[in-house]
């Protein structure tokens, strides 16, 4: 079974649509928990029209970390997707990530992502780009935005560091702390699925006092894992050389990349 763990904050417009796609595809006895940490733009109005999906309400913001544990901890699937809610699912998503964890070994792994704008159809589009790239994967990699995590990882190396506040560092850090202790981890192209692209981030800033949460997350990062200039450059460059050995193999071979964003008018590769 599989659980599929979203926090919410504001942005309720985004969260029907990923919930219209979710039930639009098929749950397939998938457990979906919607984690509402405080919003104040109706989204409580629209969770209450949620029967056939489990709501939690937070009165305070918990952040993404705290939001993960809360659902991790009250799932007991042998699997849990980590999704954003400004995000539209394909068909055959939740396949696709299962085959790939049961093909590749997985214990970690995302689907492929296309962001930006939402100007095409995602049924026919997937379809094409499944078929393409379904048995290309990037090993070693996850992504925040979606991300399917095994029951055990979690028993291993522990749930998300709450030390990271509201968002943005936590996914890093858990998926360097699986890999650390052996598990796989991997971007596979047998599921696809949209993202429309930090709105929740974007609503935060907007709607809070401005607090430099990310520099706060980002020096606690590089602390907690000794990272240093130098270790950090190098680091930086080893990421930048395997990504363009990706984008421009996967380009080549199969027209497309694991990574698509549509901008300025146009379709980009990543």
């Amino acid at each position: 079974m599989i659980s599929i763990v979203i926090p919410l904050y504001n942005q309720v417009a985004y969260t029907k649509l990923c919930v219209q796609s979710l039930r639009s595809v098929g749950l397939d006895g998938a457990e979906v928990l919607l984690i509402d940490n405080g919003s104040t733009d109706g989204t409580a109005e629209f969770l209450e029209t949620c029967s056939d999906l489990r709501v939690l309400r937070n009165r305070d913001n918990l952040g993404c970390a705290g939001a993960w544990n809360q659902g991790v901890r009250e799932t007991d699937s042998e699997w849990v997707v980590i999704l954003n809610n400004d995000v539209i699912v394909s068909p055959g998503w939740q396949d696709g990530l299962l085959d790939a964890a049961e093909k590749e070994g997985f214990d970690v792994v995302s689907p492929a992502i296309r962001e930006g704008e939402y100007t095409y159809d995602i049924e026919s589009y997937s379809r094409e780009f499944v078929g393409q790239m379904k048995d290309v994967v990037r090993r070693g990699v996850a992504d925040g935005i979606c991300f399917m995590v095994r029951r055990r990882v979690f028993e291993s190396v522990g749930l998300f560091d709450e030390n990271f506040k509201i968002g943005q560092f936590e996914d890093a850090d858990f998926f360097r702390r699986a890999r650390n202790a052996g598990f796989r981890l991997g971007t596979t192209g047998r599921s696809f699925i949209h993202h429309f692209g930090s709105v929740t981030q974007d609503a935060i800033r907007r709607n809070r006092p401005e607090r430099p949460y990310v520099a706060e997350n980002r020096t606690y990062f590089r602390k907690k894992w000794q990272l240093t200039r130098g270790r950090r450059f190098i680091e930086r460059w080893q990421r930048k050389l395997r990504e363009l050995a990706w984008r421009l193999s996967e380009r080549v071979l199969y027209g497309h990349t694991l990574k698509e964003k549509w901008l300025g008018g146009r379709l980009r590769h990543y």
